[in-house]
C-alpha cells in the first residue's frame, strides 16, 4: 500500500533548527513513481518559453520601415480637405508610397522621405480642391515614440493657400 502525503503532511513534518521543513520521500499518489516526469516537463516548458519570446523577438524586428502602415491624424486649419487625415504607407525597399484619404479624395502621395538622422520626415502630394485647381501639399515632421507600434509624426503642413499643425499616429 503506498502513502499519498497531503499540504498537511508537510506541514506536520519535524523541522530542523534553522525551521527547514523536512519532506516526506517516497511513492507519489495514485501509487505510480513517475521517476524524472517532473524534470522533463521543466525541460519541455523552458524550451517552450524560451521560443515563444524568440518568435515575439522575431516579429518585432521584422516590423519594417518606420513609416510604413496606416496613420490617423489631423491638419489643423485644413479648409480644402477638411481637419482629419488618413495616411497608408508603405516602404517597398527603394521608396516610400502611399496615399493620403484613400477612398475619399484620393491624395497620392509624389514624394517622401525619412532623414534618420533626427527621424525627419517630409512628405510632398498634389491634390485637387472642389473646382478641379491643384493644391500643392508639404509636410514635414519629426516621428516622436519610434520605439513603440504606435508612434507618432509630429509637425507642420501647408500648401499655396493654407497653413497648420499636423500630428498622426500609427495604428
Amino acid at each position: 500500500m503506498t502513502k499519498t502525503y497531503t499540504f498537511g503532511d508537510i506541514l506536520r513534518s519535524p523541522r530542523t533548527s534553522d525551521s527547514r521543513v523536512l519532506i516526506p520521500v517516497g511513492p507519489r499518489a495514485g501509487g505510480a513513481d513517475r521517476g524524472g516526469t517532473d524534470l522533463r516537463t521543466a525541460k519541455y516548458l523552458t524550451i517552450l518559453c524560451c521560443a515563444w519570446l524568440a518568435a515575439g523577438a522575431l516579429a518585432l524586428a521584422q516590423e519594417g520601415h518606420p513609416l510604413k502602415g496606416s496613420w490617423l491624424g489631423t491638419w489643423e486649419g485644413n479648409k480644402t480637405h477638411g481637419n482629419d487625415i488618413v495616411l497608408v504607407m508603405n516602404w517597398d525597399g527603394k521608396a516610400i508610397t502611399g496615399m493620403i484619404n484613400p477612398g475619399t479624395d484620393n491624395i497620392a502621395i509624389k514624394s517622401a522621405t525619412l532623414n534618420p538622422e533626427g527621424w525627419l520626415v517630409h512628405i510632398e502630394a498634389d491634390a485637387k480642391d472642389k473646382s478641379g485647381a491643384v493644391v500643392s501639399y508639404v509636410i514635414d515632421g519629426k516621428i516622436e515614440n519610434l520605439a513603440f507600434a504606435n508612434r507618432s509624426i509630429v509637425g507642420t503642413w501647408r500648401s499655396q493657400r493654407e497653413k497648420g499643425a499636423f500630428k498622426a499616429s500609427r495604428q
